[in-house]
């Protein structure tokens, strides 16, 4: 299992979780999405290590931006 954090801007409430969540959560390989909405944090556990490039289109695609590192 491999975990990772991004940082996600823009997200301020309960939705935006849930929209993320779901837009993650999709991604082929991901087993569990944890957000920490204070942090603008987004911690994504999968099988294997995923392209930047998926995530980055999953959280454009749920509205919000994914900040470089």
């Amino acid at each position: 299992m491999v975990n990772t954090t991004y940082q996600v801007q823009g997200m301020t409430c309960g939705h935006c979780v849930s929209a993320v969540s779901a837009e993650v959560g999709a991604i082929p390989g991901v087993q569990d999405v944890q957000v920490d909405l204070p942090a603008g944090r987004v911690t994504v556990s999968s099988d294997q290590p995923l392209d930047p490039a998926v995530v980055r289109a999953a959280v454009d695609e749920a509205g919000y931006d994914l900040v470089d590192a």
